[in-house]
């Protein structure tokens, strides 16, 4: 197949694609070397970029960045503006052009607001994706080293890449050399067992593609071993760029837009409710049905929480920036707000309780002694290994150039043993000078004890027997349990059989010793984990390592555990039972990837929350199964890729700044829906019993969008205001039922000063006769409470005292309220129906809004205490 034969993304036939494929995998790897125009030495840098030119950038459909007219219509497409744009439109229709402009503005102001800031968020987010780069590794001839490192989207068909452990397979590959690699299709299979994966044509081909052996997918991950591959399809052009243009544009509802949504609907139907018999009331009680019908349509944009979109995206966008400067980067928007409901965190304790800096300080022989032979073998081991060298790899490679580097040059790698999660061990098999081969094990203590039947001190050689077993054991627990981390070495004469090495080969090893690591726990981690606790959030431990370095790191952390759960225990419990354990149990040791992700399935069985921190090749079922999967940026690919949130410092200090930032968030985005809801259902009863007790309306329909108008600019700073440190205690959910309590307690108290302006404007100013003198009076008085109400509904705590709104806040509240005692006296009140109020009414009406204020703060407070806030 030449690059000029591939199909193209639009192909409808996907068999063509298929065909190719086959085509490729049935050949040689020489022949599939040379069907794509490449050699084993890769493509230089000039051919790779004119392949580039010609086949596109490796990259599958996604969702880019939007265009201004998609941003434009993303915001304007929603139930309420939907609402109001018809309201608009009826009012046109009616002739009150007047009504129909204030209505329309307010939809431009919501619509405008949202588009800047969500414009903003998502050049931001473009520029932070930025920031995390998933790469190949890639052969160039010429290049100074074997390999290098670009962005998988460089690459291009021919291209000769190396995988390892841990690699995100970056195209549709066609497999040219091997060794013990496993691959996990989950994503393109939903298969969770790992395919082994060979170089050779083994068999006839199967029927589909995904069990083609000789060929690796982009989409998949590699588990364990190595291998080297020649790019076959790339982009749109692989299985999963085929799949990904069928799903792009899929998004299914979180637990935040179901929340957004119950709420819009509620208010969608108060207005459905109020909207009729406000028409009918009126249209009843006084016969001018076109007035009726005109009031109605304005009752029911000032019931409709028209801004709510804007605060929500203002929000969300504005915590997604904060979260970036605080060294968080958010992939998915809405996780910001299941980041603040977040209440148990589990987290493996490496890199995040500890330094994740190991270091080398310990090489001993089987009896515990000083041993430079252990040390040299372990070197030899890390340095003639391929695979994705592991942080004691590297403490191993660090020490020894520290201390002086052990010779290396007089041994040639001849093959290896490649380490995997079920093993827990790797082989490397070298021959020195003299011809002699020697196979090196290093790993697991339980694993390489386990293949080992002789040991070695010195010169002197004996066989294994229950004795030594003891000791070795004893050894490995006192270091252990001193918090040093222990990995065995042996070794064992190999000579040339003819076939290559594998796991059988890893038998009636010699034990020469152990090499000892710490890894020293964090200063600041102590600290985090106590605000974590104050905040609500459990923290849980899933680890692999041993159950005696684990509770060594705990306790100098400050964590005790009473007791510590083992992998094997959790795998003998029913998902009931384990959930029933993991409620109550704090560290988890000895845990594979799967039994991480029981874990974190029952706990979320039992309603937890929970976030997952993660960044190994095995955390990848955890991060999928937690409400929240957090990873860092020096993860590996398939732990970012599965990730919501993206941390640039393994911290927990940095976990618990972006939990606050998201109940901050969200706090905030309450805020406006107890405001709106409340009022609204206060005005209902207002306006119910206004329109059957007075002869004319309360208030002229352009006078109720003016009011709902300005009250809605006095609380487009709620984004911008304060949250009390109290509310960010514990973690923030989506409770409708509790929204209700409040709106029904606290909605109904307005209603009573608005009667109590209704009966002062009617007895004591005698407005009875002159309505427009009526409607001014409760315009005034109903514009000054709901902007009052919102310093008091904002906080559990006693407004203006114990907490105070941001200046932002504080200054649009004294600018609307302002606007709203000088308008009556204006020319532009003239136009709207208003009149001058006598200065009695001010005296008045600053009672009432004392009484309001200290009567809903006392109703608040009763509130707070039983329920909570």
């Amino acid at each position: 197949m030449t690059l000029t034969d591939q199909p193209s993304p639009a192909t409808s036939a996907g068999a063509v694609l298929s065909n190719e494929l086959r085509a490729t995998a049935s050949a040689t790897p020489a022949e599939a070397l040379a069907r794509l125009e490449s050699r084993p030495e890769g493509l230089s840098s000039q051919a790779a970029a004119a392949r580039r030119r010609r086949c596109g950038l490796n990259q599958i459909a996604r969702a880019g960045p939007p265009s201004i007219w998609r941003e434009l219509w993303t915001r304007t497409r929603n139930p309420l503006n939907a609402l109001l744009i018809a309201l608009a439109a009826l009012s046109w229709v009616l002739s009150d052009a007047r009504a129909a402009l204030v209505i329309a503005a307010m939809v431009i102001l919501s619509v405008a607001l949202g588009f800047i800031q969500e414009h903003r968020s998502n050049a931001a987010a473009a520029k932070l994706a930025g920031m995390v780069r998933t790469l190949a590794s890639v052969r160039r001839p010429g290049a100074r080293e074997a390999f290098i490192e670009i962005p998988i989207q460089q690459l291009v068909p021919g291209d000769v890449v190396r995988l390892s452990a841990g690699d995100m397979v970056p195209a549709d590959v066609r497999l040219i050399e091997t060794k013990d690699l496993f691959v996990n299709q989950s994503a393109l299979t939903g298969e969770s067992l790992p395919a082994e994966k060979h170089a050779e044509i083994i068999g006839s081909s199967p029927a589909d593609d995904f069990e083609l052996p000789d060929m690796a997918f982009m989409g998949s991950h590699v588990v364990s071993g190595y291998g080297l591959a020649v790019v076959a399809a790339t982009g749109e052009r692989t299985h999963f760029g085929r799949l990904a243009r069928k799903v792009v544009a899929a998004k299914g509802q979180t637990s935040f837009d179901k929340g957004v949504n119950g709420v819009v609907w509620m208010m969608i139907w108060m207005i459905g409710v109020m909207t009729p018999a406000v028409f009918l009331i009126n249209g009843l009680t006084k016969g001018d049905w076109l007035e009726a019908l005109l009031f109605a349509v304005s009752v029911a944009v000032g019931l409709t929480p028209e801004m709510l979109p804007m605060i929500v995206t203002v929000n969300l966008s504005q915590g997604a920036l904060a979260m970036s400067r605080k060294k968080v980067i958010v992939k998915r928007l809405n996780a910001i707000q299941d980041f603040g409901a977040m209440d148990v965190l589990c987290t493996d304790k490496t890199g995040t309780l500890t330094q994740d800096k190991v270091v080398l300080k310990l090489h001993l022989n089987v009896q515990g002694h000083d041993d430079d032979s252990v040390q040299k073998y372990a070197y030899l081991n890390s340095r003639f290994q391929t695979g994705l060298k592991n942080l004691l790899d590297v403490a191993v490679l660090e020490h020894a150039e520290h201390e002086g580097p052990v010779r290396a040059s007089g041994y040639r790698k001849i093959d290896e043993v490649p380490f995997d999660f079920q093993r827990r061990r790797l082989s490397v098999v070298l021959e020195d000078k003299t011809g002699g081969r020697i196979l090196i094990c290093k790993g697991a203590v339980e694993e390489v004890l386990a293949v080992c039947s002789r040991y070695r001190i010195g010169d002197r050689e004996g066989a294994l027997d229950p004795s030594h077993l003891a000791r070795a054991h004893e050894v490995s627990a006192k270091l252990n349990g001193d918090g040093f981390r222990i990995v065995a070495v042996a070794v064992k004469e190999a000579p040339d059989t003819g076939h290559a090495f594998s796991v059988a080969d890893e038998k009636a090893l010699t034990l020469v010793g152990y090499v000892g690591f710490l890894d020293p726990p964090k200063e600041s981690a102590g600290p985090a984990l106590a605000r974590l606790s104050q905040a609500g959030v459990t923290v849980k431990i899933l680890t692999g390592d041993n159950d005696l370095v684990t509770r060594k790191i705990c306790r100098d952390v400050g964590l005790a555990p009473e007791r510590i759960i083992l992998g094997s225990e959790v795998e003998a419990l029913d998902d009931k039972a384990l959930g029933e354990l993991a409620d109550t149990a704090q560290v988890f040791a000895k845990v594979s990837p799967e039994q991480k992700a029981r874990v974190i399935g029952a706990l979320r069985a039992r309603g937890h929350v929970v976030g997952f921190l993660g960044d190994g090749i095995n955390d990848g079922p955890g991060l999928k199964a937690a409400d929240v999967g957090v990873s860092v940026d020096t993860a590996v690919d398939i732990a970012k890729e599965s990730a919501d949130i993206i941390l640039l410092e393994k911290s927990l200090a940095v976990l618990q700044d972006g939990v606050l930032e998201g109940r901050r968030v969200f706090g905030n985005i309450i805020k406006y829906i107890r405001m709106g809801a409340s009022s609204n259902f206060g005005n209902m009863f207002s306006v119910l019993g206004a329109s059957l007790l007075l002869p004319f309306l309360p208030m002229a329909p352009i006078q109720v969008l003016t009011n709902n108008f300005l009250y809605d600019v006095s609380q487009t700073a709620i984004p911008t205001d304060r949250v009390d440190p109290d509310y960010l205690l514990k973690p923030r959910k989506w409770e409708i039922a509790g929204l209700l309590r409040f709106v029904l307690l606290i909605g109904p108290i307005s209603s009573i000063f608005d009667y109590a302006a209704f009966a002062a404007m009617w007895f004591v100013f005698q407005a009875g006769t002159n309505p427009h003198l009526f409607q001014t009076g409760w315009f005034v008085e109903s514009l000054l409470t709901q902007t009052l109400i919102i310093h008091v509904i904002r906080t559990a705590k006693i407004p203006f005292v114990q907490s105070r709104a941001s200046l932002a806040l504080t200054f649009t509240s004294l600018l609307v309220s302002a606007v709203a005692i000088a308008l009556p006296f204006t020319w532009a009140g003239g136009a709207l129906g208003f009149v001058p109020l006598p200065a009695l009414y001010w005296p008045i009406v600053a009672a009432f809004l004392i009484a309001y204020a200290a009567l809903t703060t006392l109703a608040k407070t009763w509130y707070v205490r039983r329920w909570g806030f």
